[in-house]
């Protein structure tokens, strides 16, 4: 059974799964605005499973355009610590049942992200001497994992770590799509645990796969004509201020 939205929530919630496939072409900032999109319409803890089989679905059409660039290595090195961090994170899920204490939690997490994501767009050799190193791995793995599981929003803290170790554009992508599908397919059966997915949910899923789609394509095209620093800068301010609503500074 779909949800009774009115009009104007139905197309928050397609311009929400546009914005998955919007950041998985390149447009990473996108994903923040579908964070707090599906917060607003589900409340925050029970969004994270909402959001989680569309993620999926994006990292599935990522992983297709850009699977031969993937370094394993990399994978194999940042799968166990992040793989804890999403387990630290759902036992934090378990205790807190009170949705009403993630809006703050996910809005923190947010303002945190925007921050980052800004770093990381305009202030790239910031994060050049980062050291090489595997607690320095473990401990940007296990940020990325509990961030993942709390918020869907561990994508900055993999870039800056894949841009700390100097991972070229491409090879970045398509690390980056192989990590995400394997992370947020190890998050499904814990967020299905905490019933925050189930039938009515995945079928709302199905609903918005063609507004993933769509943004896939449109991010490809865009990427190519609009300027990335100034459509993403746009992107992170909404984002900052929505997620400064969550955390009612207004």
């Amino acid at each position: 059974m779909l949800p009774h939205f009115t009009p104007l929530q139905w197309l928050l919630a397609i311009l929400g799964a546009f914005c998955i496939g919007f950041a998985k072409s390149g447009f990473s900032g996108a994903s923040l605005i579908n964070v707090l999109i599906m917060a607003e319409l589900f409340g925050p803890r029970e969004s994270t499973g909402v959001v989680l089989p569309m993620l999926i679905c994006g990292d599935i059409l990522s992983v297709i355009a850009f699977h031969q660039h993937a370094r394993w290595a990399i994978v194999w090195r940042m799968l166990p610590p992040t793989c804890i961090g999403i387990i630290g994170g759902w036992l934090l899920m378990h205790r807190l049942t009170d949705g009403h204490i993630f809006g703050p939690i996910i809005g923190w997490i947010v303002l945190l992200m925007v921050v980052l994501q800004a770093i990381r767009r305009w202030y790239p050799k910031a994060f050049e001497k980062a050291p090489h190193t595997r607690s320095f791995a473990w401990s940007m793995g296990g940020i990325a994992g509990f961030t993942t599981m709390l918020a869907n929003g561990a994508g900055p803290i993999m870039n800056l770590y894949f841009l700390a170790i100097d991972v070229p554009k491409f090879a970045l992508v398509g690390t980056g799509a192989w990590m995400f599908l394997l992370l947020n397919s190890f998050k499904v059966p814990f967020s299905w645990q905490l019933g925050l997915i189930h039938g009515s949910s995945l079928f709302f899923n199905l609903v918005l796969i063609p507004a993933i789609v769509l943004g896939t394509f449109a991010g490809r095209w865009l990427v190519r004509v609009v300027p990335q620093n100034l459509f993403e800068g746009l992107l992170l301010l909404f984002a900052a201020l929505a997620a400064l609503r969550m955390i009612h500074v207004f």
